[in-house]
């Protein structure tokens, strides 16, 4: 078209009356709505710079775009996609299609931090126009590939967060939502840029088109209407279509203004972009395509053209580090993303192959694309078409009527045959008769909804009404088979060499198992690391991906990795191929996963959240996964410094456990003590002493962080003190402490034992004295609720808790016992569930083992107390002598030699009473084992 002629769209004027009219405010607005729509069509088709309008994966505009590029054989390839990612396109010859270009940053400068980590997908598959091309582009020797969309960077720019309205047809809830399958999310949360985006942002025009064409959802709709329509179309007639129905759709949008604000400072980044590189290359404007969506294709910014005006700025960068790479993707992700319905993309790569078969057009692909044939027959491009003059198409192509082709009944009868195999697979009882059903169903559905052929979407409504009948057997649903026979479980691979340095260096060091670690699904993984002392270093590389990645993508079945502890055999669920996503975004914090595992450690301890429990959990990673001791060491002077700061005791239990286990690790294989746990106990020590009074008061402090503070003095007691600490402040710290609460008290107590300001006689007395009073009675299980948590600082009461509850359960009656017995339960699972095992032991020692010796059985605390009992009772059987030491006389030779000791052993006779010296003198023996009683309950 070489201008406005008056009269050539007067047809498509009387065409688009009827829908003008519905939505136009007055004749003014329907005037303007008429005029603009042809204006907008006959400025783009004038421009010197051909623009080739698209629509999002739409197998028609890939159709369309390999036909035009081997006819006119452009030299420059401009397109909607942003400029930053150009470096990544050359490596989608390793990949196997749909995969996503990805923008990835997760250290922000100049973004709100909570944006973080920022990213950025443009899905690519083989059935769309941009994918035709850049295969057109990289493999054409001469031709230039052009990116001209903003970057990555102004994405987020001008990103309006919050402002922007969601996507329609999003809705989770909805019958056409995307499918909750695990394709579904293989793009994360990243946005999505959206080339060719088409669809009405008029809500009453999408409503209006949706109920006369007799469809449920968009995608169907423009499945129909459009996408069949121009599948085998001519050129000029594909461009004025998809024109007239951006410009439509632009000037019948509601008008948002953020998105409006958006979309023309897109075209104007565009347009400013192409007249740059066209003035910098001298190159001819003829020889140039401009692929974008046919939304920006219909646009009216003064910025427009080639000889548009040159006013708009581009902002500059921000200072945030932007990585890229390529991701996996999948036809339900892209569905997901971009607010599609279920299925649609599958059903757009299914006529893809029907088009490019019943057209014969040859389309472009990348050499060396995974997935292609191997003796595919290099195709050149054509001989260039001469550019003549476009004629009105509109009228004639929006008159047609569909025409029935018979390869569709062929291959709806496929459909039916496979729908139904794919059924029995699954649970359904389906049949012959089923596949006949659906056949006919389809065919029936087209002529309700007055369509001369049954699309995919009328087949997919007959096999659910046929074959699934009243429940669905299995995980899928008939719907949801339809859409995986369509290629909607399809999913992309990221080729090696296409893959980050980290993501090489995991498949490189995990080689020893023999794995195909680029499949999908999970795999195990056998380690005999006794046999193949090799296979350590895998097995040291799988725990670091546990740590890093999901869950499932490295789970292991049977070892486990405990501080000293050295692996024998390991078995593992390997699924680094269904978790590509993750280990490729996890490339882009590092060259490897030592120094990802590291940052992200340091990352933890070093946060305004981090608690000196969270600090020795890094410090217990860094020791088990990288075994570093710089890295420990220096997170150790962290975690000392966040202890410090610490004015709550709700860490007190996880720092008890982690510290003992750390220290219990460093005196088992280090020679001497790390300096920071030394500081820490010492710092430790001196901390839980100043907060103990307050914590025995405070309500906010639960019995089990009092009995963790506890135990932290009494456990690091004996090297505290060997670093120079007083015991005098915890004294004052327990004689400071007045508790009210009985679990509370009940510690108090036990701690008071623990330093000998009480002893045992008197704790049994108070604990009589609780029994007695009728008063405290319902009170009790509190008092040995806090019994139980004293365990943990002093586990030499372990007895004397068995002693207590024994005393509640002999002394008390039924009507008094069996009211607060639920209570006590409850209070020892919720309260001290790990502690249980202690009571449960020490009662089995105590106890008799068979029921008849019950009635005879005396209990200890019941027994005869004081040194002389002790004492007769060690030498009730003192006739035998010393039979020990006379079964074994070369220990004692060996004693006496050392000690310079002569003698020859006496002759044994009936005089004989053994070590005569412990009868001369006694009183020692018996306070010797009172001293060593005392010392065993410690």
């Amino acid at each position: 078209m070489s201008g406005t002629h008056e009269g050539t769209f007067e047809a498509l004027r009387a065409q688009l009356q009827k829908t003008a009219a519905t939505f136009a405010d007055g004749p003014g607005a329907l005037e303007g709505i008429l005029l603009g729509i042809v204006d907008d069509v006959d400025r783009a088709v004038r421009e010197p710079l051909e623009i080739f309008p698209v629509c999002h994966h739409s197998p028609a505009s890939a159709i369309a775009m390999a036909r035009r590029l081997r006819e006119k054989q452009p030299k420059v390839v401009y397109l909607e996609l942003c400029e930053d990612m150009a470096p990544l396109l050359t490596e989608l010859r390793n990949c196997r299609l749909p995969v996503a270009v990805q923008s990835f940053a997760t250290d922000v400068d100049g973004f709100p931090a909570d944006w973080s980590p920022l990213s950025v997908v443009a899905p690519i598959t083989e059935a769309s126009a941009e994918y035709q091309a850049i295969a057109y582009a990289l493999d054409t020797p001469g031709v230039e590939l052009v990116l001209v969309d903003r970057s990555s960077d102004h994405v987020f720019q001008w990103d309006a967060r919050g402002n922007e309205p969601a996507e329609p047809g999003a809705d989770p809830g909805a019958p056409d939502a995307p499918p909750a399958e695990e394709e579904a999310v293989l793009h994360g949360d990243a946005i999505g840029v959206e080339i060719g985006d088409l669809r009405p942002r008029f809500a009453e025009l999408e409503e209006h088109l949706l109920r006369h064409g007799r469809v449920r959802h968009w995608s169907e709709w423009w499945h129909q209407y459009v996408e069949l329509p121009l599948g085998d179309s001519d050129h000029d007639t594909y461009r004025q279509v998809m024109l007239l129905i951006g410009s439509l759709f632009r000037r019948l949008a509601p008008g948002d203004a953020d998105r409006v604000r958006v979309d023309e400072d897109r075209e104007r980044f565009m347009w400013t972009r192409m007249r740059e590189h066209l003035a910098a290359t001298g190159t001819d404007p003829a020889d140039c395509l401009y692929v974008c969506g046919a939304f920006h294709a219909a646009s009216r910014v003064a910025e427009f053209g080639i000889h548009g005006t040159d006013t708009f700025e581009i902002s500059p960068r921000t200072a945030t580090k932007w990585l890229h790479g390529l991701i996996p993707s999948s036809h339900a992700a892209i569905e997901a993303q971009f607010g599609l319905a279920g299925g649609s993309v599958s059903i757009a790569a299914t006529v893809w192959a029907k088009n490019v078969k019943r057209t014969r057009v040859r389309p472009y692909r990348l050499a060396g694309q995974a997935g292609a044939p191997s003796k595919a027959k290099k195709l050149g491009a054509g001989a260039p078409v001469p550019a003549v003059p476009a004629s009105d198409r509109l009228t004639g192509f929006l008159r047609q009527p569909p025409v029935l082709d018979r390869l569709d009944e062929a291959e709806l009868l496929g459909w039916s045959v496979e729908i139904v195999r794919a059924a029995r697979r699954n649970g359904y009882l389906a049949s012959t008769a089923d596949a006949i059903a659906v056949f006919e169903t389809s065919i029936l559905l087209a002529g309700l909804r007055d369509r001369a052929r049954p699309t995919p979407y009328d087949f997919q409504d007959a096999a659910v009404t046929c074959i699934e009948k009243d429940s669905v057997p299995g995980r899928r649903d008939v719907r949801r088979l339809v859409e995986i026979m369509m290629g909607g479980d399809r999913v992309g691979q990221v080729g090696y060499d296409a893959l980050p340095p980290l993501a090489r260096d995991v498949h490189d060091r995990l080689a020893p198992l023999n794995l195909k670690l680029q499949q999908r699904g999970v795999q195990r993984a056998l380690l005999d690391i006794t046999s193949e002392p090799a296979l350590e270093k895998c097995s040291d590389v799988l725990w670091m991906l546990r740590y890093l990645m999901p869950h499932g993508a490295a789970r292991p079945i049977m070892g486990e990795r405990k501080l000293g502890e050295r692996p024998i055999q390991e078995s593992w669920d390997v699924a680094l191929g269904t978790h590509q996503r993750a280990l490729i975004e996890l490339g882009y914090e590092g060259v490897s996963i030592e120094q990802v595992l590291e940052q992200r450690l340091r990352r933890t301890a070093y946060s305004p959240q981090a608690t000196a429990a969270t600090v020795l959990e890094a410090v217990e990673d860094a020791t088990l996964y990288l075994r570093s001791r710089r890295i420990a060491d220096e997170l150790g002077t962290r975690a000392l410094e966040v202890l410090s700061a610490e004015r709550s005791v709700d860490g007190a239990p996880e720092v008890l456990r982690r510290v003992r286990r750390l220290l219990a690790y460093y005196r088992t294989s280090e020679p001497v003590l790390p300096p920071w746990i030394e500081s820490f106990v010492k710092t430790g020590y001196a901390h839980y002493c100043t907060l103990l009074p307050t914590a025995f008061t405070d309500d906010d402090a639960t019995v089990r962080q009092v009995a963790a503070m506890l135990g932290f003095l009494f456990s690091m007691e004996s090297l505290a003190l060997s670093l120079g600490c007083d015991r005098t402040q915890l004294e004052l710290a327990v004689a400071q402490s007045h508790p009210q609460d009985p679990s509370r008290t009940a510690l108090l107590w036990a701690a008071q034992v623990q330093l000998g300001h009480l002893s045992r006689a008197e704790l049994r007395a108070r604990c009589d004295a609780l029994l007695g009073n009728p008063m405290v009675v319902p009170a009790y299980p509190r008092y040995l609720s806090g019994f139980v948590h004293a365990l943990e600082p002093v586990p030499g009461l372990t007895d004397f808790v068995v002693e207590a509850v024994s005393n509640a359960f002999g002394r008390l009656p039924d009507p008094v016992l069996l009211p607060w017995l639920p209570t006590l339960i409850t209070t020892l699972r919720s309260g001290g569930a790990e502690l249980a095992p202690l009571l449960i032991r020490e009662a089995g020692r105590i106890f008799p083992g068979r029921l008849a010796a019950l009635d005879a059985w005396v209990p200890p605390w019941r027994a005869p107390q004081g040194p002389e009992a002790v004492l007769v009772a060690r030498r009730t059987d003192g006739d035998r002598g010393c039979s020990l030491l006379a079964a074994h006389p070369a220990t004692c030779d060996a004693v006496a030699s050392l000690l310079g000791c002569e003698e020859t052993w006496d002759t044994a006779g009936p005089e004989s009473r053994g070590a005569a010296l412990a009868a001369l003198h006694p009183d020692t023996a018996t306070a010797l084992e009172v001293v060593l009683s005392g010392a065993g309950h410690r």
